[in-house]
């Protein structure tokens, strides 16, 4: 995976400084999602890896499938990455552009997982904890595990919280087999 983020940088980055050049990172971000999606999809796979296809084929097939959800601006995008036979990294540029969207509005998505459901006043708390904390805005999204026995698991980009039954239980485990 390093491999592919090393190559989709540059261009992530371009995109990235373009969008925000133009104050479009929300429409950017959206259109990168789109043709991102339509590229992962195995039927554009093979289309991608059809040797028989110049770039700008592979291009204009690529716009064409997307429609109007991509306005010049990308459709050049699109061609530039396929000159460079890039197309394939379109899911890792999108990933990379989410993530200096983030860090531009200072905002990150954190996930809880708990072992039941949350009422939304905990869930409030727990992202006004977590943004103080992180120094962002805390967009949360919730999901049960009932593994968990109990507590949450939260995770925030590369920071994992795991204050769950199962992860304390694993933890001694770990300290008593030492």
């Amino acid at each position: 995976m390093a491999e592919l983020s090393t190559l989709a940088r540059p261009y992530a980055k371009a995109a990235f400084e373009y969008a925000l050049d133009k104050q479009q990172l929300s429409l950017w971000h959206e259109q990168l999602g789109t043709a991102a999606a339509v590229v992962a999809d195995s039927g554009m796979e093979a289309v991608l890896n059809n040797p028989s296809l110049t770039a700008s084929q592979q291009a204009g097939i690529l716009t064409e499938v997307c429609g109007e959800a991509l306005d010049a601006q990308m459709r050049n995008f699109i061609s530039v990455l396929a000159a460079n036979k890039r197309l394939p990294l379109l899911p890792e540029i999108h990933k990379l552009f989410g993530q200096y969207k983030a860090n531009q509005e200072r905002s990150v998505d954190v996930e809880v997982v708990s072992a039941f459901d949350l009422a939304d006043e905990a869930s409030d708390r727990l992202a006004q904890a977590l943004g103080r904390k992180l120094e962002r805005q805390v967009t949360v999204r919730t999901s049960t595990d009932s593994n968990l026995l109990g507590g949450v698991l939260i995770r925030a980009g590369d920071l994992v919280i795991d204050g769950s039954v199962r992860g304390r239980l694993n933890k001694l485990a770990e300290a008593l087999n030492s």
